[in-house]
């Protein structure tokens, strides 16, 4: 009699809100065939970034004869101690940390999470990108020293404006970069994409979209700037200060995918000197940002550490609809949704 497959799930997060509820391991073991075994980690894992950050010995020990496995990235280390491995879903969207060689070189299927938290972090970018263009951060600085001060708000030189007054680019436009667009543009935005493939079209709500090659053309008239696209070796640091020297000043700068994306450093100097309004950071280069940052004294930024994605009662059931569909098509030897291009980097 032959041993059962194997399904190791790794979902026990320090962070509660990524934790794998008790409700999603009950329908995964009722979705289960008979001839797999599941096994869930109880030992916590971190789900922070790409989730790989840290292995616990009883991953180590489960994933020996793991056929698949679930969990917030994967490492190193449990790929190494995986020789049986077929698959990975990964409930993260960013794949860049798991993308070392041996999994790149290897047969293992990998697919993530992206647009299971496009919603969430859409919702995010269209809360921030307000606040700045109604003063919110001027309310806030005002209201913390009892400063009532209605004709700053009317003057000539007001930041104030509408949404339909603006155009957006979208740098990215997955399942991340999509959900932002639709949204801003059922507000009256008018939104341009960057996208690698022009060819395969405008999602829903954008007017257009222009390959990489074009996007210096765009900056100059771009109020809202949007970055929603994975990391790789192309789009690291895609907006540069000199990029950033292109934007009109009343321009918003948004970073909800990953922090080396931008140059943090090129974005303080324009914003300490005045020739952008703000920004809507969410991720950075360095997590958790040192308290030595001067991001975090600047009025006109919007700071957030990283949680644009947290959703807890919905992203479980996006994610856990992901995955349950996708092990069926696993077993049944059909494609899988979200399939990562190891090459591409997502």
């Amino acid at each position: 009699m032959s041993s059962p497959r194997r399904l190791v799930v790794d979902l026990a997060a320090t962070a509660p809100g990524w934790a794998l509820p008790s409700w999603a391991e009950a329908a995964i073991l009722s979705a289960a065939p008979a001839d797999w075994d599941v096994h869930f980690v109880r030992d916590l894992s971190v789900s922070d970034g790409d989730g790989t950050g840290a292995v616990s010995a009883e991953a180590l020990g489960a994933v020996v004869d793991a056929e698949v496995y679930f969990g917030h990235g994967l490492a190193p280390t449990l790929f190494a101690a995986a020789p049986r491995l077929r698959w990975v879903q990964t409930a993260a969207a960013g794949v860049a940390s798991l993308l070392f060689p041996a999994m790149r070189d290897s047969d293992v299927r990998l697919t993530n999470s992206a647009g299971v938290m496009g919603d969430t972090i859409a919702e995010h970018v269209l809360g921030g990108v307000i606040y700045l263009l109604r003063s919110f951060d001027i309310a806030v600085r005002n209201q913390d020293q009892r400063h009532w001060d209605k004709l700053g708000f009317a003057a000539t030189d007001t930041t104030i404006r509408e949404l339909n007054e603006c155009r957006a680019l979208i740098i990215g436009t997955g399942g991340l970069g999509g959900a932002i667009g639709w949204r801003l543009s059922v507000l009256g935005v008018r939104c341009v994409g960057v996208r690698r493939r022009p060819e395969l079209g405008a999602p829903t709500g954008f007017d257009r979209v222009i390959g990489p090659d074009g996007l210096d053309a765009e900056l100059p008239t771009a109020d809202i700037v949007v970055l929603a696209t994975p990391l790789t070796s192309g789009t690291d640091t895609i907006l540069t200060g000199a990029r950033m020297d292109c934007l009109p000043p009343a321009a918003i700068v948004v970073n909800v995918a990953r922090g080396a994306l931008l140059d943090e450093t090129a974005l303080t100097h324009r914003l300490e000197r005045g020739s952008l309004r703000g920004a809507v950071l969410d991720v950075f280069r360095e997590e958790p940002l040192p308290p030595t940052s001067p991001l975090w004294g600047l009025r006109q930024v919007l700071l957030t550490p990283h949680v644009a994605a947290i959703s807890p009662r919905r992203f479980w059931e996006r994610e856990l609809e992901l995955f349950l569909d996708n092990w069926a098509r696993y077993r049944r030897g059909e494609p899988l949704r979200n399939l990562v291009d190891k090459d591409a980097g997502y």
